[in-house]
């Protein structure tokens, strides 16, 4: 599947109770899917479990790009040439090391 599908499968499944919620509540789900993919990291959960929590952080990425109106195949298009900073497709910026 690719991206574009995802996010048109997620809009379609989701798209009446995710706009009537707004940016802000659906941008608080998506930070908390991403807490708890912080903590099954942090706890060395099974790859099954990380696997799952990986899925729900995309699936809130990708509704909350919907409420926005941002394709987010297009949008990940300026990686494809390489690294934004230094135009590399190995990065070589020094700037995010740490």
């Amino acid at each position: 599947m690719h991206l574009r599908e995802f996010q048109q499968l997620i809009d379609r499944m989701y798209s009446d109770k995710d706009r009537a919620r707004g940016s802000a509540k659906t941008f608080l789900w998506f930070m908390e899917e991403v807490g708890e993919l912080a903590s099954s990291i942090a706890k060395r959960e099974d790859r099954e479990h990380l696997s799952a929590e990986f899925a729900d952080v995309l699936a809130w990425l990708v509704t909350l790009a919907n409420v926005e109106g941002v394709d987010l195949e297009e949008a990940v298009k300026k990686f494809t040439a390489g690294c934004p900073g230094c135009g590399q497709i190995v990065c070589r910026c020094n700037a995010k090391l740490t």
